[in-house]
Order: structure tokens, then sequence, then C-alpha cells
């Protein structure tokens, strides 16, 4: 038994992937993977470093330079995305419980993560396979045949977040097997269980060894290392806006190519005629819950500032604040279960301190504030906090400024159509938006005048994997998903070619 228990820790450890093998970090350090609902520890990883990093890239560029991948049929590699879609749909519970474990979302969170990251590898798979040749372009003679064609850019570091592990992962993998590259993948050290898993299938629907790496480890060591490394031809980054300002300038030393997704503070604009009805107004509320409590607010396009027209406000905040209040905190793979803890002690502190000074500048709690009773389903160890509404806000706030990532929600009012689209575009960031209002005219209107990658309207939070996904100011640069988001992982070529060469005749010298 204790033989075997041996056996589990060592493996456990070999949580790298170099070159097509598993092995420990270097430096034989680990890290505890806590659960977020119980603070108790669950799983074990290697806690890679430097040395980690720089033998992962030296593996991808080898098999880039050198393997098969890059030259391998658009058709072969459509297929194995197609394979690896398969494979995630076969492991969709043991996936979405290990995610509700490691992320602290509920269980059908987990699921429908991992439904959604099996529907990114057959879009890519699809969109790869669609594709000509290249665009022929017209020269202006017949002698002439150019064509512009797309080229894999090459190794490719992939960090990723706490928050949607895989799924982030999967609009970062996804694209860049498709586009012909090898890469080394950085999870984020907090929730890296499930990346791990999606290499393991990477390999067991038949990947080639070298082409994928992962690294498991810091971001102040690996993630950065991996974004200044001179034989890494792009990195792309998801996460914080202070993290992705050090990444661009780590990777412009080098003059590679970046994309980066850092968050947004999104408003929620609802104008008083689409709560017009019983069955409006139900609807407005409730989805304003979805979209700023769902995964308890750890979400970059997190509908955090609802920016509601005043005739409406106190009905609707005070409805708001009743349906908070009755969310179901918990243990997220407990049976009824809404909303599960957030990721660490440290980011329940930050929200903590969010609210605390939110108080402090004059914000009105509504619902929340506070760290919930313990029970049976919420043990008093958890990361647990109140879904939270702080009423009577306004930008000079930090809380309105600055993005929180927990289960918080500022109010804020407006009278006129003017005063709320220059109410939701006062923020450095441009994620995401939405509008409320059952006036086709001003929806279309508003919509465009949104200065946000994203904006619904009458909904929040969907997304398709065929649209486009990035935000415009501090929200980052480039996109994800759709052909833009392909594009990303792509260089482009021109290729002219004469079919009839003779001299120019540019210079006096001629052949005697």
């Amino acid at each position: 038994m204790a033989g075997h228990q041996a056996h589990q820790a060592q493996q456990a450890q070999q949580t790298l992937h170099v070159g097509g093998e598993w092995r420990a970090a270097v430096s034989r350090a680990t890290r505890e993977i806590l659960d977020p609902a119980d603070a108790k520890p669950f799983a074990v990883v290697a806690e890679g470093d430097e040395r980690d990093a720089d033998a992962a890239v030296a593996a991808a560029r080898h098999a880039f330079d050198t393997g098969e991948w890059p030259r391998t049929p658009v058709a072969e590699r459509a297929a194995l995305l197609r394979r690896v879609a398969d494979l995630l749909v076969r492991d969709r519970e043991e996936l979405g419980l290990l995610e509700s474990r490691d992320a602290g979302k509920t269980l059908e969170e987990g699921r429908v993560d991992i439904d959604c990251v099996a529907d990114a590898f057959r879009y890519f798979a699809d969109l790869v396979v669609g594709e000509g040749g290249g665009r022929v372009v017209d020269a202006g003679s017949a002698d002439v045949h150019s064509v512009v064609v797309h080229e894999p850019v090459g190794v490719c570091a992939l960090i990723t977040p706490w928050n949607y592990p895989l799924l982030q992962a999967s609009w970062k993998i996804a694209p860049a097997l498709a586009a012909g590259n090898t890469f080394v993948v950085k999870p984020s050290e907090i929730t890296p269980l499930t990346t791990i898993a999606l290499i393991r299938l990477l390999a067991e629907a038949g990947l080639p060894a070298g082409v994928a790496g992962l690294v498991t480890g810091p971001g102040h060591t690996v993630g950065a290392r991996l974004a200044e490394h001179p034989d890494v031809d792009l990195v792309s980054f998801t996460g914080g806006l202070v993290s992705g300002t050090k990444v661009a300038r780590a990777a412009a030393e080098s003059v590679k190519k970046v994309a980066l997704e850092l968050g947004g503070k999104n408003p929620n604009v609802v104008f008083a005629d689409a709560c017009a009805t019983d069955e409006d107004f139900d609807t407005a509320v409730d989805q304003a819950l979805n979209a700023a409590f769902i995964h308890s607010g750890q979400v970059c396009s997190a509908g955090s500032r609802l920016i509601v027209e005043e005739s409406v406000r106190e009905r609707f905040v005070a409805e708001l604040a009743r349906r908070a209040g009755r969310i179901r905190l918990g243990r997220g793979t407990e049976d009824g279960v809404e909303c599960g803890p957030l990721v660490s002690e440290g980011q329940r502190e930050k929200t903590e301190a969010y609210v605390a000074s939110a108080l402090a500048e004059g914000a009105v709690l509504r619902a929340g504030g506070r760290r919930p009773e313990p029970s049976a389903e919420r043990p008093a160890t958890g990361y647990f906090y109140e879904p939270t509404v702080l009423d009577q806000c306004h930008r000079e706030m930090k809380v309105v400024r600055e993005e929180v990532f927990g289960p918080v929600l500022t109010v804020e009012t407006f009278r006129t159509e003017d005063e709320a689209v220059a109410l939701a575009n006062d923020t450095e960031y441009g994620l995401a938006g939405a509008v409320w209002t059952t006036d086709a005219g001003r929806a279309r209107r508003v919509a465009g005048r949104l200065r946000h990658g994203t904006v619904w309207i009458n909904d929040f939070h969907p997304y398709l994997p065929q649209a486009e996904w990035g935000g415009f100011g501090k929200s980052g640069v480039g996109r994800e998903l759709g052909p833009a988001g392909l594009a990303e992982y792509r260089e482009t070529k021109h290729v002219y070619q004469n079919l009839a060469p003779k001299p120019v005749r540019w210079f006096a010298g001629r052949p005697q």
C-alpha cells in the first residue's frame, strides 16, 4: 500500500510535458492544489521554473523546425482536432467535476465549459478545412501567378487564467494547432488540472510528440520567461491588466507577436422601456443577476456595472437586491447550489477591500457585503462571499473604475440616452456591454456607440466560437475565436511567380 501511494505521489508531480514526455520540475518543487470550497488540498502538481520553460520551448522549437506537424495536410490537422472534441465529450463528466473542484464553479457550469471547449475544437477544424489554397492576386499579366498564403507563426507561448482554465486554453490551443503551430501552455498555478488533462487527450488523439508543451508554475517565473524567450514567436495571454502589460514589455524585446485579453469593466445599460411589463421587468432583473454573479463574478465579461434609467431605479434595485440575497451559495458539486466560492483567499480579501472602499466613498449596501454563515455546504474554511449590490455609485469610486473579479454589482443611474452611452463608455476597458430596450432604433444606436468588443442587445454573456472575442482600450489587443482568432496564429506570405522570366535590362551592361 505504501508503495502504491508513493507511485501516485510521483505521478502527481510529473505534470510538465516536454518533448512528448511527462516529467517533474527540474527543481523537484511541487504545489498543492486547493479546493476553494474548503481550502483543503486535493491534488499535487510540479512547480516549474525558468529552466523548465526553456526546456519546453526548445522541444517546441525542434518540433516546429524539423517535425511533421507544420507540414501536415490541413485535413489531417482538422481530423485530429475533431478527435479531441470527441474525447472531451467522452470525458465530459470527469472533466466538468475537475473544473468545478479546481475553480470553485458549480458542476453544471463545469459541464457547460467542457461542451464549449469541444465546440471550439470543432469550429477551428471546420474553419481550416473550409479554406481555399490561398488568395490569388491579379498581377495584371498572364505571365505572373501571384498568391497570398498563410503559414503557421511558429512556437506559441499560451498563458491562461484561473477563472475558465480549460475554456481559455482551448481558445488558444485549438487555433494554434489548426494553423500548424507548436506551443507551450502555462496554465494558472491555481487551476492547472484540466489543462493537464487536455494535454493527455491531445496525445491520445495522436498529436506528434513535441508539438504540445506544458509547464505548470508561477507567472512571475514561468510566464515571464515564456514572454521574453527569443525562440517564442507569439505570446497569447489572458489575465489581468498589470500582468498583461508586463507580458507586452517582455515580448517587445524580441519583437514577437502578442495577443492580450485583459478583462473589462462591463456596463449593463437598462432603459425604462425594457421594464414596461411584469414579464420584461422579470427578464431584465434575472439577466442582471446572471450578468453580475455567474461564477461569483469571476468573469472577464461580467456585467458588474448596472446603469439603469432613473425612473425605474428604485424598483429595479430593490428586486435585484432581494433576489441576490436568495442566491444559494455552497460547494459547486452540491445539488441546488447556484454560486460557488471565490477561487482563493486572496481573491476574497481583494473583493472585501473593494466593498469597504465603496462604502467609505458613499455607496449604499443593498445586499451581501459579507462572508456568509458557515453551513454543511459552505465550510467555514471555504472562500465564500455573498453576492453584493452597491447602490448610488458614481464614476469616481474605485469599485466602479477597477475590475473587482468578485460578486460585486455597482448601480449607476441616467436620465437620457446620451448620458447612458457616456457612462457606459467612461472606462479604460472596452471588452463587453449590453443594452436593454424595446425600442429597436435605440438598440441599434446605442450598440453602435458603445466602445466595447462585444455588445449584447437584450441579453448578456452568450458568445459564439465563430464570432471574434476581444476588447477595445485596456481590454487588450488582438482577437480570439472567429476567423481573426485563427489569423492571430498565422503569418501572411505573398508568393509571386514569374512564369516567363526574361532580362530586365535596367542596367547598361549587356552580354557581348
